[in-house]
């Protein structure tokens, strides 16, 4: 077994000098966000969607652009407001007058890299249009059906101000989110550097390309090869039951504070983005710590506290993160 994950080892490390490169590139327009960067990368290699919640002018927007440019894909900002019409998203049917027939005008959904922009602020059946784009990857028009593109990722964001005119995340699309990040403000050395690049009247960056998307998909296939261990499996285990049943695990005073725990989706989604995290960190096996460095991150959107919780002050974020400092590392 030793010999394998030797071999699996050299090759991961082989196979990921892309990412060096990659970061490269983007950090030469970002400055800092070196956890907003190295997730969208996890969502990219693992195959997963990604919300975003921040608030405005944390270069959210320009770090999603710039990752599409630099894997040389298609990119789409779509702007999500209370008038917004699925149609407007998935595209529609167009009557012609001249010989009687339905052309199908195909959607901006149909690109690469899809940047949803306040995704909170579209009303329910828009969100309903996206869902089936994010989970079977395909978009019905009228009566015909039609695959998304590959590599495909959805990138929403959510402004955690100005509440206002806003329709809450219904749960089942909530859960189609492999990760939900939180970003914060950059330090005061980063948001120097921001000025000394940014702070100009024509500042304008062109991000060279510097892999093809066939290598992303090519990266994906290796990332399901990156060995887990059985107890690391028992661990992800244990930590989406402690979310469900924290009384068995010797957490007593979460019990009554979680009204949902996290669903086997959430496991799933656990195991790609820590071999995904394993492979930007250039290894070909996942330790404990890459579980405790990207779970917060995969289940802070899937633990819903209950009223109790609330009452407590008490975040989905503060349960999960007791969780992990309560179940035994393997």
């Amino acid at each position: 077994m030793s010999q394998g994950i030797t071999a699996i080892n050299e090759k991961i490390q082989k196979e990921s000098v892309f990412i060096e490169d990659l970061l490269f590139e983007i950090r030469k327009v970002i400055v800092g966000q070196e956890y907003l960067i190295e997730r969208l990368l996890v969502g990219l290699l693992a195959n997963g969607h990604i919300l975003i919640e921040g608030v405005p002018g944390l270069a959210k927007t320009l770090s999603v652009r710039v990752l599409a440019a630099a894997i040389d894909t298609g990119f789409q900002r779509l702007q999500f407001t209370p008038d917004l019409l699925p149609a407007d998203l998935i595209g529609t049917l167009v009557y012609s007058p001249k010989d009687g027939a339905f052309t199908t005008k195909k959607g901006p959904i149909f690109s690469n890299i899809i940047l949803a922009d306040e995704i909170n602020r579209a009303p329910a059946k828009v969100q309903s249009a996206l869902l089936e784009a994010m989970q079977e990857r395909q978009v019905t028009i009228g009566e015909n059906t039609f695959p998304m593109a590959e590599p495909f990722l959805v990138l929403a964001t959510q402004n955690p101000i100005e509440q206002e005119g806003t329709y809450t995340l219904p749960e089942a699309q909530v859960d189609r989110f492999m990760m939900k990040l939180n970003v914060t403000y950059p330090s005061k050395e980063e948001e120097q550097k921001i000025l000394k690049r940014m702070a100009f009247t024509d500042s304008k960056f062109e991000t060279q390309p510097v892999i093809k998307p066939e290598k992303i998909l090519k990266a994906r296939k290796l990332v399901n090869e990156i060995y887990m261990d059985e107890k690391i499996e028992k661990y992800i285990v244990d930590i989406v039951f402690a979310t469900r049943q924290p009384g068995e695990y010797g957490i007593e005073d979460l019990n009554g504070l979680i009204e949902y725990g996290a669903s086997p989706r959430a496991g799933i989604s656990l195991v790609l983005a820590a071999k995904a995290y394993a492979f930007i960190k250039r290894r070909g096996y996942v330790t404990p710590q890459d579980i405790k460095s990207i779970g917060v991150d995969v289940l802070r959107h899937r633990v819903i506290p209950s009223y109790e919780a609330e009452a407590e002050e008490k975040t989905s974020e503060d349960i999960v993160k007791r969780i992990f400092d309560e179940v035994e590392v393997p």
